[in-house]
């Protein structure tokens, strides 16, 4: 018997969601209107922020929780696009994003860490993601990996270093679809919600935060053939319980920032010798 949804699936398949000025119908980016490298926050008022630190930057458009500079840092270009709160949100603007030509994204975030050691302030660098976005599922099984491009996590480490950065740490992230049961907030259902033991189940796990964009960014960029990366400023400590809105934003926007130079660096290199994968002797070579 034949599926009665196949027609319909057939037709939705190739369909792309234009505007009638051939811009991405929620972002409003056309091709040419962003770099290849983009920097992704999830807050619309954290895109000048992470601007003012460019040599040249212009607006390119602002459409609902999307809106996006274009620019150049060090002489290198880059782009800066708001996703929003969330998975869903987030896959919009990396299938837009990627339709017109984006190959690198990184993601510039806030989260809450889980573990004793990490502060308000500090930064996280997300190797991984669990896959509690159920966003990501709409693309593949949940046994595919969230995980970083090994290049853009490297640039990442590299960034920090280069900026004097010692407060900053790597490991796995994991993203919920919720802010609030989700990440085991009080909310209406208080303890009796079926996710009411998931923090304390990501500690055991040696899981460094809880965060909403970090999977789905991952998991997307992984099956499209592209690269991604994630980092993320401390604003609460689930295990200490204080917040600090706005702490640590700085200096992952800085790390971002530096990190598109570095990678158009290895890129250049990867370029000149003829090679698809960076690797440490390359990057030391002449």
């Amino acid at each position: 018997m034949l599926n009665p949804l196949l027609p319909y699936v057939r037709v939705v398949k190739h369909v792309h969601a234009k505007s009638s000025n051939g811009k991405q119908y929620h972002i409003a980016c056309a091709r040419g209107d962003l770099a290849e490298t983009l920097l992704v926050p999830g807050d619309p008022d954290r895109v000048p922020r992470i601007a003012r630190f460019w040599d040249t930057a212009k607006e390119v458009s602002s459409n609902r929780e999307f809106r996006s500079y274009t620019g150049k840092y060090k002489g290198v270009s880059v782009s800066a696009l708001s996703s929003g709160i969330g998975p869903a949100c987030m896959a919009i603007a990396v299938n837009e994003a990627a339709n017109i030509g984006v190959r690198t994204f990184i993601r510039v975030g806030s989260t809450g860490a889980i573990q004793p050691g990490i502060n308000c302030g500090d930064v996280i660098i997300s190797s991984a993601a669990v896959r509690l976005d159920y966003a990501s599922n709409c693309y593949i099984i949940p046994e595919y990996p969230a995980a970083a491009n090994y290049e853009v996590l490297l640039a990442l480490v590299e960034a920090a270093e280069n900026l004097g950065l010692s407060n900053y740490h790597v490991g796995v992230t994991a993203t919920t679809a919720d802010f609030y049961a989700g990440q085991n907030r009080p909310n209406r259902l208080c303890e009796t919600c079926e996710m009411s033991n998931l923090v304390p189940t990501l500690q055991k796990a040696s899981v460094l935060n809880v965060e909403m964009e970090t999977a789905t960014l991952y998991t997307l960029a992984s099956l499209f053939g592209l690269r991604a990366g994630a980092v993320l400023a401390v604003y609460n400590s689930h295990f200490t319980g204080e917040f600090k809105a706005g702490a640590g934003e700085e200096s992952a926007i800085k790390i971002a920032n530096e990190a598109v130079k570095i990678l158009n660096e290895w890129d250049a290199k990867k370029r000149k010798s003829k090679k698809r994968w960076l690797y440490p002797s390359l990057l030391t070579s002449k």
